[in-house]
């Protein structure tokens, strides 16, 4: 048995309890380079506690809707973000403290970082393989936490 989560699509204000949307929307804070680069400054909050931050890059599986969504992880020690290297649009799935999970699709190009401690979904590319920038915490001792829903969900694209 299964149960249906609906994805809608990302914005900022519905993902803020979660983390930040990392996008170009509205103007540059800075134009650079001779006018030829627009900065969007500051875009996250990357929190590694007392660990240091660290690039990595993951290549992830394609995924396809309808999607079982049966674990969801959190880093206690440390904000994550997901930053891909294509303009593919993925999946983001995100859960409360009650683990009531909530279901996103980014727009092409854009990128989420995860607040410290949210419960969130796999890496899920659905155009193709995925290759992505991660963001996060280096350092000592555990920070990963996982859990696996009883009854999984299937998660639908709205009609």
């Amino acid at each position: 048995m299964t149960r249906d989560l609906r994805i809608s699509p990302l914005t900022a204000t519905a993902f803020a309890p979660f983390g930040d949307v990392l996008n170009c929307d509205g103007a540059p804070d800075k134009i650079i380079n001779a006018g030829l680069c627009g900065r969007f400054h500051d875009r996250a909050l990357v929190d590694v506690g007392d660990g240091r931050v660290g690039i990595s890059l993951f290549r992830s599986t394609l995924r396809t809707l309808p999607y079982t969504l049966d674990l969801i992880e959190r880093h206690p020690e440390g904000s994550q973000a997901f930053i891909p290297m294509s303009m593919d649009p993925f999946l983001v799935v995100v859960a409360d403290a009650a683990l009531t999970p909530q279901a996103f699709i980014t727009a092409p190009g854009e990128g989420i970082n995860f607040h410290r401690g949210t419960w969130h979904g796999v890496l899920t590319p659905l155009s193709g393989p995925g290759l992505f920038a991660v963001i996060d915490r280096i350092g000592d001792g555990p920070n990963l936490d996982e859990h696996v829903f009883d009854t999984p969900y299937r998660v639908v694209l709205d009609d």
